[in-house]
């Protein structure tokens, strides 16, 4: 019976990856069994962000010293670029591996899915033919997962491409128009297309409620279980779906919570308490059963948390997405007593305006 493993790993720096060679060593990771890696990089996040390619490049060699190359393709590395405040750079890496059958009928653990997509067009990008893609992909990795319904569904992790002036060209020279030609502004599109792509497959919205111009428009259509990045270091999409499953063991399990807003970590603290997990005793790592904490950060569009302004679209010298990463990981570190949580900035259709999904990995206590 396939069992899920997480293993969160510290890096000192995006190309450290000796944390995670150790862990092969001791035979604590088993290679063929790694199915993704994700990881917070201390860039700016923005479409200059070489962290992200740089810590794809280590991972790719890593893993190509103990896979061969279509196995190590098949790993989905999502990277998320900006540790902004004093969140910690680290690794996230899935493992699904083979173990007991269930200590009871019928319980479910954690189960981990992923699926690749082809390039996308770049004309398509921001676009429905993005939406559509990823809503397909998501579908495989559900399948891939053994994950028959929406509603197991906790999280859905997609990296998503984004537009660079040769690429823009490129579309261009073929007769395509691109949504942008801003190339910030096309990761946010991106982030967004790939959101509602994710939101169709799970049944929060009918695929006919949502047109090219809805993207990054409409705000009343979100998910509650998206997380979309966005990066320079591929073109197609990589998807990783995280739920619970009655055909997989183990001692993990996840829930999932919306924040409504920037400081709203009542619903976290309930996801918490869901998976048996009191956040008042989570003091320090040593004591705590929490493996992971997932989240999406957005500085909302009205220029107010709770009646009050916030200055994060105002500033001109740093983007948004940067002050609401640091923001909200201040918010989430102060509830769970950890910094290593991988909070992801730009949340567009990922929760409602100025909120974010959130997604809560958690070790239960073995049966006595």
């Amino acid at each position: 019976m396939p069992v899920a493993k997480v293993h969160r790993i510290s890096a000192a720096a995006p190309d450290d990856v000796s944390g995670i060679e150790a862990a092969i060593a001791s035979g604590a990771i088993a290679p063929a069994g790694i199915r993704a890696i994700f990881g917070k990089t201390e860039g700016n996040g923005c479409v200059n962000d070489f962290s992200r390619g740089f810590a794809v490049q280590s991972l790719q060699l890593l893993l190509r010293r103990h896979l061969d190359d279509a196995a190590a393709d098949a790993v989905c590395l999502v990277m998320s670029g900006g540790t902004e405040g004093g969140m910690a750079p680290h690794w996230l890496v899935f493992e699904r591996a083979e173990g007991p059958e269930a200590s009871a009928p019928g319980a479910a653990a954690l189960a981990i899915g992923s699926a690749h997509t082809a390039d996308l067009p770049a004309d398509q990008l921001g676009r429905m033919g993005q939406v559509a893609q990823v809503a397909q992909a998501v579908g495989r990795a559900m399948a891939d997962a053994g994950i028959t319904r929406p509603e197991d569904v906790h999280f859905v992790q997609v990296k998503c491409p984004l537009l660079t002036l040769p690429r823009i060209a490129q579309a261009r020279a073929g007769g395509a128009e691109v949504a942008t030609t801003d190339t910030l502004k096309s990761m946010g599109l991106s982030r967004g297309a790939s959101a509602l792509g994710i939101a169709v497959a799970l049944g929060e919205i009918g695929m006919d409620r949502i047109t090219d111009a809805a993207v990054c428009a409409d705000l009343d259509l979100w998910s509650g279980r998206a997380s979309c990045s966005s990066g320079i270091e591929l073109v197609g999409h990589e998807v990783v779906v995280l739920g619970m499953s009655a055909a997989w063991s183990g001692p993990l399990a996840i829930d999932h919570a919306v924040m409504g807003d920037a400081i709203d970590v009542a619903p976290v603290r309930a996801a918490l308490a869901r998976l048996g997990a009191d956040a008042d005793t989570l003091t320090t790592p040593a004591d705590t059963p929490l493996v992971a904490l997932l989240a999406k950060a957005e500085a909302s569009r009205s220029g107010r948390i709770r009646g009050h302004r916030h200055t994060m679209l105002d500033d001109s010298d740093i983007s948004s997405t940067r002050h609401a990463r640091a923001f909200v990981a201040g918010a989430l570190a102060g509830l769970v007593g950890r910094t290593e949580i991988y909070v992801s900035g730009g949340a567009e259709h990922q929760g409602p305006d100025g909120g974010g999904p959130v997604a809560l990995v958690v070790r239960r206590a073995e049966p006595t």
